[in-house]
């Protein structure tokens, strides 16, 4: 996904362990697409809070009626210096990308696409389609690996069953179930919980990692912090145990986690770097590598970064302009 555009929102309340606070996050709606657009709403990035370990970014969209909003329609788009998680609740997208993979992006099932240097790739909702519930994740590859070979990786989680609780850990390990799937980011985490109507989940999670906790499908309660549908929670390092407790409707999460990243990053449309001068690079190899502008001699003798793409696609999207301020980097 695209459309980055980072905006405040933010409450901070006294509950959960001593001495700490959990931050409540809430979304903001960013329209996706053309004519008919697809509304997401988004809960990271924003100004007071840019990470959650190594994640970076999370749309939450859906239930979408396909026939009226025309569904997930993004064109071949670039990627630096991140991945990208897409994990569906209902529907299915097609993903096609520069590395040479095609998947289809179906409930329960990761699809990780590392972008390392750089890489291109589209998503489009199936044409079978009607409805289409899911999220859009991506986090921060760290120094040592953001300029490594683009990766695709497909997964079905066994689902872990608890009283009252159905987990589905798709990055990570969490409930004694572990994810196999390589991340080139060390110590993140990623899950799914379902919980019955009033069930809670009392988790046995790791003390130097930060947390975060979208209540997907209704609010829920987040260690005695009450978290409204939609919205994110967010809990820093230090405590070994988190206990999400859901309403008499039940709820299902998505849970994050990792170590904090402790590098400054530049997040700028769909390019992670270090620095402004790094973002106007990639902006200007791309427009030049799918031929929007002329190439720059700056550029002469460089490998191409975003790869060649399988013909009879719809037009890529252009890069926008670089905002005329320096983009400053953010940790």
């Amino acid at each position: 996904m695209t459309d980055l555009d980072p905006r405040p929102d933010l409450k901070v309340l006294d509950h959960g362990r001593p001495g700490t606070a959990t931050e409540i996050l809430e979304p903001r709606l960013v329209p996706l697409g053309g004519v008919r657009e697809m509304t997401v709403y988004r809960t990271l990035p924003q100004r007071q809070r840019s990470l959650v370990g190594a994640w970076c970014f999370l749309d939450h969209y859906g239930p979408d009626d396909v026939s009226v909003t025309g569904g997930m329609r993004m064109p071949r788009h670039p990627h630096t210096g991140l991945a990208t998680v897409s994990w569906l609740f209902t529907g299915r997208v097609e993903h096609l990308d520069s590395g040479g993979n095609a998947a289809s992006v179906v409930p329960g099932e990761l699809n990780l696409m590392i972008a390392g240097r750089g890489i291109t790739h589209q998503e489009i909702s199936n044409p079978g389609t009607r409805t289409l519930h899911g999220v859009q994740l991506w986090y921060a590859l760290p120094d040592e690996t953001r300029f490594g070979e683009n990766a695709f990786v497909h997964y079905a989680p066994e689902p872990v069953t608890l009283p009252g609780v159905t987990a589905r850990v798709f990055i990570g390990a969490l409930l004694g179930s572990f994810s196999p799937v390589g991340t080139r980011t060390p110590d993140l985490l990623g899950a799914e919980l379902i919980l019955e109507p009033g069930a809670s989940a009392r988790l046995t999670v790791r003390a130097d990692f930060e947390h975060a906790v979208l209540a997907e499908s209704a609010g829920v309660t987040v260690n005695s912090a009450a978290v409204g549908h939609r919205s994110l929670a967010y809990l820093p390092p230090g405590s070994k145990t988190l206990v999400i407790t859901a309403a008499d409707t039940g709820a299902r999460v998505i849970l994050l986690g990792g170590i904090p990243l402790r590098e400054q990053i530049v997040m700028w449309w769909n390019f992670i770097g270090r620095d402004h001068d790094e973002i106007a690079e990639y902006r200007r190899r791309y427009q030049a590598e799918l031929g929007f502008e002329p190439a720059d001699p700056r550029d002469a003798g460089k490998p191409a970064l975003f790869g060649e793409f399988p013909p009879g696609q719809q037009p890529p999207l252009p890069a926008p302009p670089l905002p005329n301020s320096r983009l400053l980097p953010r940790e």
